[in-house]
């Protein structure tokens, strides 16, 4: 392919260490002259060549700020400005197309896509260069750099279109997660999927999260991984049944064929087993999902997003989990250093399931869950229902406080012996109050969950 370097057309030479290369007239003038006007006089009077197509990959965003590309988007907002007479090839995944319309031609609706497409990527190069340097929370204009990385079959429903879309990957997430086999994934397995992930992060001793729906029916945590499956399963055996299951061990020969007992969609892990592999494989449409670094994964404090019509929420990700030494003991009756333990557990777990919530645990596991409930006592009656006498010497965690005494009673009934909750209600004494009544030792931990 015959070759014209750039200062030939310029009559420069690369400048400021080849900062300067590209930005000039002949090039600018070439790209934006509009064909059958005016403009080509005075190109052919200036001298210059007009330019028919541009083709520019930029500099990686990675290198920074002080180093990032400056020729390679301006041509390509130039080529993306006159796109009715220059093509505008931004990306190496548009060659094939560009290749075939080569032979036949470029039309005007292939012409104002690449143009579209050209804008695009320059907006995502800017806006990720911006993330990686900015060190502003909440800054005045926020531009979010995804790319698109499939189209799903179908959104929430089918008659609903999807896709997803991915950023910056920065620790082990859905994002970075290697399917190994099984069907496409879809939208509701990415949420549900999403939602097991966060959730077992917050567990360094090995751990099972069943998810359904977004919220977690088993959690449960044990020395033996096999243990922690039959424990959190154990929690509810009914909503598991096309669940997503996450799991922070490699999964072994022997824990494939308990889950395989059951119909998941998705099982979770940071490896499996070349035994398990084979196990799961008889169920070719289960979803299998790699995601490295699962065991003790590091949670990046960064921001989360949410739209709304019209616009969107930024809040800081909920990664916090409140120090036990900072909690108040607000009750006659004291809670065990076991008792402590096991409320830490709880927090972490109820921290993950649907406003208003509640959990029931006894040492690492939960005996019931109650969550997405207007109101509290509600979710405290469900989960009871739930958890039938498996209830008994349990300890109970809430998302927020008690508003009234009454999830308290029915706590006390089914035979709680401790309850950790944040506090802060108007009624706060005459929820210790019942407590004491009840004999149930009651921790303030000053940290609300609510999760929308």
């Amino acid at each position: 392919v015959p070759v014209t370097k750039v200062e030939e057309i310029t009559g420069f030479r690369d400048l400021m260490d080849g900062r300067i290369k590209t930005i000039h007239t002949s090039i600018y003038a070439g790209i934006m002259a509009r064909r059958g006007t005016s403009d080509m006089e005075e190109l052919k009077k200036e001298g210059i060549t007009p330019i028919d197509m541009v083709v520019c990959n930029f500099y990686p965003p990675e290198v920074g700020i002080s180093k990032m590309d400056i020729g390679g988007p301006c041509m390509v907002r130039a080529a993306a400005k006159n796109w009715k007479d220059v093509v505008v090839v931004s990306h190496p995944s548009q060659y094939p197309e560009i290749m075939s319309c080569l032979k036949k031609g470029f039309d005007e609706e292939t012409r104002k896509k690449l143009a579209v497409d050209a804008i695009r990527r320059t907006s995502y190069y800017d806006a990720m260069i911006a993330e990686i340097e900015s060190d502003e929370d909440f800054p005045e204009i926020i531009t979010l750099p995804y790319k698109k990385y499939k189209e799903l079959r179908y959104g929430e429903n089918p008659h609903q279109k999807g896709a997803f879309y991915t950023g910056r990957i920065e620790e082990p997430c859905i994002a970075s997660a290697k399917k190994l086999q099984g069907k496409e994934i879809s939208y509701n397995n990415i949420l549900d999927a999403n939602g097991a992930i966060e959730c077992i992060k917050e567990f360094d001793e090995p751990t099972v999260v069943i998810i359904k729906h977004a919220t977690p029916s088993g959690i449960a945590s044990s020395s033996d991984i096999v243990k922690a499956w039959e424990d959190a399963f154990a929690t509810d055996e009914y909503s598991p049944f096309g669940g997503v299951v996450a799991v922070n061990r490699e999964i072994s020969k022997e824990l494939a064929e308990k889950m395989t007992k059951i119909f998941l969609e998705v099982v979770i892990a940071p490896s499996f087993s070349k035994e398990a592999r084979e196990i799961f494989a008889k169920k070719k449409n289960l979803r299998l999902l790699e995601v490295e670094g699962l065991e003790k994964a590091e949670r990046k404090q960064d921001m989360a997003f949410r739209s709304v019509v019209g616009g969107m929420l930024v809040q800081e990700r909920d990664i916090k989990i409140g120090n036990p030494d900072e909690w108040r003991v607000v009750t006659k009756k004291k809670p065990s250093p076991e008792d402590i333990k096991s409320m830490l557990f709880a927090v972490k777990c109820v921290k993950h399931i649907k406003s208003n919530a509640v959990v029931f645990v006894k040492g690492t596991r939960t005996v019931a869950i109650g969550g997405g409930q207007t109101s509290r006592v509600d979710a405290s009656w469900i989960a009871v229902h739930k958890g039938g006498e498996r209830i008994k010497g349990s300890i109970m965690a809430s998302d927020a406080f008690f508003p009234f005494r009454d999830a308290v009673d029915v706590a006390a009934d089914a035979g709680v012996k401790a309850i950790i909750q944040p506090g802060g209600s108007i009624r706060d004494e005459e929820v210790i109050k019942a407590a004491n009544e009840h004999g149930i030792a009651m921790v303030f931990s000053g940290q609300r969950y609510f999760l929308h």
